[in-house]
């Protein structure tokens, strides 16, 4: 979540998650590997955001988040790179082939998001999902490509 809140607890993070796996899977990514980004790439008391990875892979284990694989904690690097994650040791099936990457709170998600489309030169949408329909949200910084772009994953996410 890029845009909407702030410091998701557990449960949030686990609808963002479902959204985050709806939108993928209007994308035609049937069952989109889910990687829970943290600072660390293993679990430490005294980074709550690494607790809350460990349990939400549990709860995919236990089959109560569903239609995706969620790996995590990982670093960012472990989660896009299949050479970083080797090079750490990580062996999992979400390590560096991520579809989708579930971020602590809004500023990791707005960074991230930024680096991407300013770094990257990334195509972009801003849609949110979880409300009766989708709702298109762009930046005020946005081309108007990316507006386009949301407009359309909007209408795909109705229509699925």
């Amino acid at each position: 979540d890029a845009a909407m809140i702030i410091a998701p607890d557990l449960g949030q993070k686990v609808q963002i998650l479902e959204n985050a796996v709806m939108a993928a899977r209007a994308l035609d990514i049937i069952n989109p590997k889910v990687a829970i980004v943290c600072a660390v790439e293993k679990v430490n008391p005294k980074m709550p955001a690494t607790l809350d990875a460990q349990e939400l892979v549990k709860m995919n284990q236990e089959g109560r988040i569903r239609d995706c694989m969620v790996g995590g904690p990982f670093a960012l690097d472990n989660a896009v790179s299949v050479e970083a994650a080797k090079h750490k040791g990580i062996d999992h099936p979400v390590a560096g082939k991520a579809d989708v990457l579930i971020v602590p709170d809004i500023e990791a998600g707005n960074i991230l998001y930024k680096s991407f489309v300013y770094f990257a030169r990334a195509k972009n949408a801003g849609v949110i999902v979880g409300a009766k329909v989708p709702i298109v949200l762009t930046s005020r910084a946005d081309n108007e490509e990316a507006k386009l772009n949301s407009i359309a994953l909007a209408v795909l996410m109705a229509n699925k």
